[in-house]
Order: structure tokens, then sequence, then C-alpha cells
């Protein structure tokens, strides 16, 4: 029997951490992304026993594959600064850490701005933050790499630079890659169609592979194609559209990996309708790959 496909939204963990176990289920999700902590502020308080507990206990009893929580704000990880470069990789150290307690599979990270130092000093940046991260780590949290919307002096936008930052990493099997659709898009991949996603996707697999991809950040995009603008919107009411991400979700090994909409929301049950609008179209996925089986099994004959 084929597994329940993961897809979720990005979770409140106001009051506490699981909590967020229960909002996640009331909106049908089957995985998601929370913070760890407030993401607005440098100011990091620790975990405690109890909360530590209760949220390992609520993934146990809830069955959830796979977690996913996201960096804060603030960090830039590219940062030619100094003094900025080094808050932001205690930042990310501090936060593999937790997620390493908190039992979390994977960490995605923006990778920031080299602020007009030069790509290649931000991608040095970027892979020796993540090696000092790792280093200090002795959990199993993988730190996804999070592609971006080419937006002025940003690192991580062209597939060469993530490939770089990959290469550079030692412990590789902690490091991979979140794919953003609305990113992607906006830095000049077509996903409008199946054409489209076919050749955009297989300029992916030439360059990182689609191995690397371990989630998906589902993301409509309000910006045109190459647009470089950072501007998610709901699934199927941008630029890529409902015909482009059912193509994009048909594309091999895209429905396996963790599917998270980070999308604008007005209340829960627009959530709701989000999740339930995603697996109808995986379920569509699968009730045709197993009408063309059915039809292949009869033509065979006995």
């Amino acid at each position: 029997m084929e597994a329940e496909p993961l897809i979720g939204v990005h979770i409140s963990i106001e009051k506490s951490l699981d909590r967020a176990f229960d909002r996640a289920e009331e909106i049908g999700c089957t995985t998601f992304q929370i913070f760890t902590r407030n993401p607005r502020t440098w100011k990091i308080k620790p975990l405690e026993a109890d909360e530590v507990a209760a949220f390992r206990e609520r993934r146990k009893k809830s069955g959830f594959r796979a977690l996913v929580a996201h960096m804060p704000y603030l960090p830039n990880l590219a940062s030619p600064d100094n003094a900025t470069m080094q808050v932001s990789r205690l930042s990310l150290s501090a936060e593999v850490k937790r997620c390493d307690t908190l039992g979390i599979d994977y960490l995605v990270a923006h990778l920031g701005s080299h602020l007009g130092k030069g790509t290649m000093l931000g991608i040095r940046n970027v892979s020796d933050a993540v090696n000092q991260a790792l280093a200090s780590s002795e959990g199993g949290t993988t730190i996804l790499l999070e592609n971006m919307a080419g937006q002025k002096n940003s690192v991580g936008s062209r597939l060469e630079e993530l490939t770089l930052i990959l290469e550079r990493v030692r412990k590789e099997e902690r490091v991979a890659v979140c794919l953003d659709t609305c990113h992607f898009f906006a830095a000049g991949f077509d996903l409008s169609g199946a054409e489209a996603v076919d050749e955009s996707m297989e300029v992916l697999e030439d360059s990182i592979g689609i191995a690397r991809i371990k989630v998906v950040h589902l993301n409509d995009s309000k910006g045109v194609l190459g647009c470089n603008l950072d501007r998610h919107e709901r699934i199927g009411k941008g630029k890529i559209g409902k015909k482009g991400m059912k193509a994009f979700l048909h594309y091999r090994g895209i429905a396996e990996r963790p599917l998270i909409m980070e999308t604008p929301y007005d209340d829960k049950n627009e959530m709701k309708e989000s999740v339930a609008f995603v697996r109808s179209l995986l379920r569509r996925r699968l009730s045709s790959e197993s009408n063309t089986r059915d039809v292949a099994d009869r033509d065979a004959g006995p």
C-alpha cells in the first residue's frame, strides 16, 4: 500500500511547541514546519526538559514521518561583515542543536546576502557556517539549503551556487536542499506546464540531483517568471498556476517529499482548503497511475 503523502503548512508554536501537532492534525496535515523559537530576535530561550519530552511524545503518538523547522529571520550566513557572520553562525549552530534535541528531521536555512562583496565569498561563508554547525552537532538533523529567488546580492538562486556549497560541506550526509517552487520560478525556471517542468527539473537533476532535494516548499508565485521577487501565492492562484503545480507534483520523486506550503492565509479554513487541494492533485496522479496499470494488466491477458 502506498504511503500517505506528506503535506503540510507552517504551523504556529504559540503557547507550547507540542501544540503544533494539534494544530497540524486539525488542518489535515501529515507533516508541518515550525520555528522552534521566536524568529524575530537573536535571543535564544533554552529548551526545557519537559517541553522536549512533550514534543517527542506527541510526535510518537501522531506518527508524523517527517518534521521540518525553519531558521529565524535575522541570520545572514553569507554576510561578509564579521560581527553579523559570527552571530549568524552561532544562531545556526544553536538551531541545529535544538532540532537535534527535539528530534526534528530537517532544518531549512536561507543563505543570505554577500552584500556586494562577491558570490564566491558568500558561498565560502555559507559552507563554513554549515561545517561549523555540524561539527558541534551529535544528532541527526539535516540542514537544508533553500534556493533563493534571485534578489540582488543573494546567494543560492543559481543551482551552481548550491552545488558549490554542497561540495564544500564535510558531513555531506547531513546537508541537502529545500526546493522552493516560488523562488525557483522567480529565478527563471519555468514551472507553468508539463513540458516546462520537465525542462527545468532536468537542469536541476543535471546539477544538484533530485536525490538531494529532501523537502519542497510548495508555493505559487505572485510575480512572473524570472521576476526575482520572493512573493508567495496560494497554490494554483499565482503565475505558476494549477496546471503548473499539478505537473510539478507529477514529476518523478516530488510526491514522495514533504510538501510544505508557506502561502498567505486569512484563517484556518484556508489552510485546510490548500492542504485538501494539494492532496486532490496527488490523488489524481495516483488514480491515473492505477488506471494505467489496470489497463496494462488487462491488455496483457491471463
